[in-house]
């Protein structure tokens, strides 16, 4: 039914005690860390609160019924059919990726990643004692692919694994089939693996379609992992718990031991509230993607008539806008002019990569459409101050 997504208003988020509401004065709208506005799905509130009422505060506990929820979705939004044993719960996509490198890298292999891509993807592989090897995103007018020609050349040269953001944070892409599969055999004629972090996989928005790494060819079963959790697409973020998922009996013994200390890290409200989100939250979900590609369309047709020259990338998945500043004629990077002069934070772009960056910025979407035309009234006052 219509109103199952309920927004709260700029005083009560102000009341928030959240990274994105504590970070900045009260005069600055901010829009910049990757979580949304609304309110709970009523499932998830009610399973917390029961939690609560009854003291169920303690160690998670091996709940198949979590797995199971999570494997009901995915067969259910993807045609992804996965067995119980090639799910392995953690605390977040952070610790999976982390871990995964550790299971199946030696210390100081070298790990993929394309820039511009979500910025913590540039520690992970320090943190798990590899080396980190750049290879952008190609551009094709208002859309990104991955560069498969640069990605065989750097496996070539002796890179073990890709980290693989799909869809795409900050740009929204969702890879298509055909260029994960072309990865697949890539990574494999070099003997390597993809370790694919897709927690905005839920956030696919109408019109597209997601495809699984670990479902797009029996090559990629063999060389990936996957990483998923239900923190992005129902706001969790704060509830610790995710899923690191193999297909390949080879993969899955690299984890072999790693089960319980994995588990013992993760959060069990997170576990709650997951199970809750993939058994209850497909309705919520569904009205939360129409409002937004509803916010997407209107930043990519107010954006440019209100800031001449702003290109706005076409996503097909979450809740995040990467927008080009560079032809606005702005004096400087845009994340810092528009907060001196709108009061608007954003994720400054130099984040996602110094250089594809430079210019950029990520805008949070994932607001009501009152506060996203405040927001876009923001860009046009930074606009008429630093232009005239």
């Amino acid at each position: 039914m219509p109103g199952l997504v309920r927004f709260p208003t700029l005083e009560q988020l102000h009341r928030r005690r959240s990274a994105k509401w504590t970070r900045f004065g009260p005069d600055v709208l901010p829009m910049p860390v990757a979580e949304m506005d609304c309110h709970l799905q009523a499932d998830i509130a009610r399973v917390l609160h029961e939690a609560v009422d009854a003291g169920d505060t303690g160690y998670p506990g091996v709940d198949p019924g979590y797995v199971d929820a999570f494997r009901g979705f995915a067969a259910e939004r993807w045609g992804w059919q996965l067995d119980a044993d090639q799910v392995l719960t953690c605390a977040d996509v952070s610790v999976a990726g982390i871990q995964s490198m550790r299971a199946l890298l030696d210390p100081g292999d070298g790990v993929i990643i394309n820039q511009p891509v979500y910025p913590p993807f540039f520690d992970w592989p320090a943190s798990a004692g590899m080396r980190r090897v750049d290879v952008p995103l190609l551009r094709e007018g208002n859309r990104w692919q991955l560069d498969l020609p640069g990605i065989e050349a750097a496996f070539a040269a002796g890179a073990r694994a890709m980290l693989l953001c799909h869809p795409h944070n900050p740009v929204g892409r969702v890879h298509p089939a055909s260029q994960l599969a072309g990865l697949a055999e890539i990574t494999e004629r070099h003997h390597g693996y993809v370790i694919s972090d897709e927690i905005h996989a839920p956030l696919t928005l109408p019109g597209n379609q997601f495809p699984p790494f670990l479902t797009v060819s029996d090559t990629a079963r063999r060389v990936g992992v996957a990483l998923h959790s239900a923190s992005k697409a129902w706001n969790l973020a704060g509830l610790k718990s995710a899923f690191i998922v193999t297909a390949e009996p080879g993969l899955a013994a690299a984890f072999a031991g790693k089960r319980d200390p994995l588990l013992w890290k993760a959060g069990h409200f997170g576990g709650l509230a997951g199970q809750a989100a993939y058994q209850h939250g497909a309705g919520w979900l569904r009205e939360l993607l129409e409002v937004l590609g509803a916010n997407h369309r209107r930043v990519q047709e107010r954006l440019p008539e209100l800031v001449p020259g702003a290109v706005v990338s076409d996503a097909e998945a979450g809740y995040l806008s990467w927008i080009d500043l560079r032809e606005a004629g702005w004096p400087g990077e845009p994340g810092d002019l528009l907060l001196e002069h709108g009061r608007l934070a954003t994720e400054p772009g130099p984040r996602f990569g110094a250089d594809v960056g430079a210019g950029h910025v990520r805008l949070n979407i994932g607001c009501s459409p009152n506060l996203l035309d405040e927001a876009l009234a923001r860009f046009a006052a930074t606009h008429q101050h630093v232009c005239g």
